[in-house]
């Protein structure tokens, strides 16, 4: 009789090939060097006070301490309504077309479930945030990347490329823009070219858009408005990038009523619902003024000129971002050229934790001389990591 996994024996199973987080790893990594931590994408810092009370408002009220709609709560669902309109004009009934979800990670994760089929492809593009891969694998489907390559100082991506990545099996086009990690925001042009692509060869597409108010250089242009996407796509936002609460994972999905069904049967067996008493406060965040939003914007481009300049006074090789809040460097220039090597030495060496662009593509040594710093941190914190990133430049 063979054993069970029950009986001591290896446990294998269908994500196994994934194991434990790049990030998981680094931040532990982090805590137990002492080191300045620029490798998770989170703010050190909380979003603004009168989102927290009005959380604290909500809980003191009793309202979403109980199971919420599974919806979202309507307040939610109307705030995000309005938020596409009034950003985007993009009219969507919150009723039928918004599905309030455990942050970005879980609106992904549920969308692929719901769409992907069996032995399916899914186009994604390569570096790609991890758990894209892991989703798209849950949902049996067959992961294709089409990789953004290096270019006049960016990541950019190859339209014939892409076009040549499309067969008869391909379903779904997952793009991400602003795009994490390398902080490419496609442009107008380029979204027409897979709106184009997407309408000719009926494909859906899956837009992760959580870093849409991030954007330095240029604009972000949602994928749903352009011509033929918006019955085809759906758009997914987030408040933690946005108000600094990523511990609070409320996210969103906006699509036509079809598609939000779908996404909403995956999400009921997932997580149901979650976030009650921060779906109200995140409501109140997304009516926030109009300056609120541009100052972010221009306090994180200051925050990313203040690390891309440290790191190329270090000497490396900088990609600045035109959005997120991350900035991709090339390590060749400092003498190394494998980036989870240089990545688990730099704690030792500086006293920094940045992330391996390899862990994001499907092939790691495509990303192999690239790292991936956060710039989401105060910025005494990034002064602080330059200078002891400068040592990098010092004789050993």
């Amino acid at each position: 009789m063979t054993p069970g996994a029950g009986a001591g024996q290896p446990v294998e199973h269908r994500l196994s090939a994934f194991g434990t987080t790049i990030f998981a790893e680094m931040s532990e990594l982090a805590a137990r060097t002492g080191s300045v931590n620029l490798g998770q994408g989170f703010p050190d810092t909380d979003g603004p006070a009168a989102v927290i009370e009005a959380a604290v408002k909500a809980l003191r009220d009793g309202r979403g301490n109980q199971y919420p709609p599974g919806a979202g709560v309507p307040e939610l669902r109307a705030a995000v309504a309005e938020h596409q309109q009034y950003w985007y004009g993009l009219t969507y009934d919150p009723d039928s077309e918004v599905l309030v979800t455990a942050g970005a990670t879980e609106a992904i994760a549920a969308t692929l479930l719901a769409l992907v089929r069996p032995g399916d492809e899914v186009i994604a593009l390569e570096p790609y945030y991890d758990s894209y891969a892991a989703c798209i694998a849950m949902a049996g489907g067959t992961r294709v990347p089409v990789t953004l390559r290096p270019h006049d100082g960016a990541f950019r991506l190859d339209l014939d490329e892409l076009r040549d990545a499309v067969t008869a099996r391909t379903r779904l086009l997952l793009i991400n823009t602003p795009h994490n990690p390398t902080g490419t925001v496609l442009t107008r042009e380029e979204l027409a070219a897979i709106a184009e692509l997407a309408v000719e060869r009926d494909l859906l597409v899956v837009a992760d858009e959580v870093y849409e108010h991030l954007v330095f250089d240029g604009t972000h242009v949602p994928a749903a408005t352009l011509p033929g996407l918006r019955e085809r796509t759906v758009s997914i936002g987030s408040a933690g990038k946005t108000f600094s609460f990523t511990g609070w994972k409320v996210g969103w999905v906006t699509a036509r009523p079809e598609l939000v069904a779908a996404v909403r049967g995956a999400k009921q067996y997932l997580t149901y619902v979650s976030s009650g008493p921060f779906q109200y406060a995140v409501a109140q965040a997304l009516r926030m003024p109009d300056t609120f939003f541009t100052s972010l914007r221009d306090e994180l481009r200051d925050k990313r000129d203040v690390l891309a300049r440290g790191l190329e006074s270090a000497g490396f090789g900088v990609f600045r971002p035109a959005g997120t809040y991350f900035v991709t460097a090339d390590i060749r220039p400092l003498g190394a050229g494998d980036g989870f090597a240089f990545c688990r030495d730099l704690p030792g060496r500086a006293g920094v934790v940045a992330i391996p662009n390899g862990a994001f593509y499907d092939v790691p040594d495509r990303g192999a001389p690239f790292v991936r710093f956060a710039f989401c941190k105060r910025t005494a914190v990034l002064e602080e990591a330059v200078r002891r990133l400068a040592s990098l430049r010092s004789p050993a």
